[in-house]
């Protein structure tokens, strides 16, 4: 296994790991590790086509990230032909005291400035573009992580891999892929990255029937529910918990169903599902966290899947919490 400071830049490699873990642990990522770059690619059907797309979307992001990436530009604001010869020879001056390509450098200052597109050759804006980035972040190199759509035909898929290649070798990028299988490619070399154990939650299958919890019990059919109440019944610091309260702060005001609440210390405790990540659950769930937090309470959320097979760490992070609320060590 390699670690995200070992993996190859200048070629493209296939990740054997599940995105989503990739997701979670490339931010933050180890100081000397390469800056890293998320790419979903839209539709793939030329190699030209998809290599414009890539460099317009690191260019759209480099202009975005503008004056991250030249120094001494911070007061250098707003359009106009004013600021045009100021931050032009501000890059020039980068670019020679730097490995930057200084006709690059100051283009893109300047369309960072004014706006417009780029008259330089794709080449030329890939391995300047991989370049600002890089410097963007304080790292030394840049690689773009692409998630591999599903549903690629054989074609699709040479399509793919053949852009990266280009990115690759004339944007000195790393091009790191992960996601569907590339099973009509045999030529990429697969690297295992280190990753930090994570669980990846099993979705159950959806029960038959559901219904809601008793006020002042644990979810009959949550496990997490159920566990946490098991390990917080053997501590004695967890006196004052309430199970499975509503809560309305005024008659008019709609009413939230808290998991697990202390009530004197306006702690509230939520344990999320699968369910958790629907998208309109989530914005629900962002929502009341807001309301509570204006009324005064705190919000620890935990997966069901960490209080399952985590639940000391669970448990310690509540105790903490409440120590610290009620000013005590013990």
């Amino acid at each position: 296994m390699r670690s995200w400071s070992e993996l190859p830049v200048g070629r493209v490699v296939r990740l054997d790991a599940d995105a989503e873990a990739i997701a979670v642990s490339i931010d933050p990522l180890p100081p000397d590790a390469p800056a890293v770059l998320t790419y979903r690619p839209g539709p793939v059907t030329s190699v030209s086509g998809l290599v414009a797309a890539v460099i317009d979307e690191l260019d759209a992001a480099a202009v975005a990230l503008f004056p991250a990436w030249l120094p001494g530009a911070e007061g250098i604001e707003g359009p106009g032909g004013a600021h045009l010869p100021a931050v032009r020879a501000l890059a020039l001056r980068r670019a020679a005291a730097s490995e930057h390509y200084g006709p690059f450098l100051a283009e893109l200052a300047e369309r960072a400035l004014a706006g417009g597109p780029s008259g330089l050759r794709p080449e030329v804006r890939a391995a300047g573009l991989a370049r600002a980035l890089a410097d963007s972040f304080g790292r030394s190199r840049t690689a773009l992580l692409v998630r591999v759509p599903d549903g690629l035909t054989a074609a699709g898929q040479e399509v793919l891999v053949a852009a990266c290649e280009w990115l690759a070798h004339r944007g000195s990028l790393g091009v790191w892929l992960a996601g569907a299988p590339l099973d009509a490619v045999d030529r990429l070399e697969t690297v295992k990255p280190r990753l930090p154990a994570l669980t990846v939650p099993v979705v159950p299958e959806p029960p038959r029937v559901s219904y809601p919890a008793p006020v002042g019990r644990p979810h009959p059919g949550s496990p997490g529910e159920q566990a946490l109440e098991a390990a917080l019944s053997r501590q004695a610091w967890a006196y004052g918990r309430a199970w499975n309260q509503t809560y309305q702060p005024h008659p008019l005001a709609v009413p939230i169903r808290l998991d697990l609440v202390w009530e004197r210390e306006r702690c509230v405790v939520e344990i999320d599902g699968d369910d958790h990540r629907q998208a309109a659950k989530f914005a629900a769930d962002r929502a009341r966290d807001v309301r509570l937090q204006l009324d005064g309470y705190a919000v620890l959320r935990f997966l069901d899947v960490q209080v399952l097979t985590d639940t000391t760490t669970v448990i310690n992070s509540i105790a903490r919490f409440l120590r610290n609320r009620r000013g005590t060590e013990g």
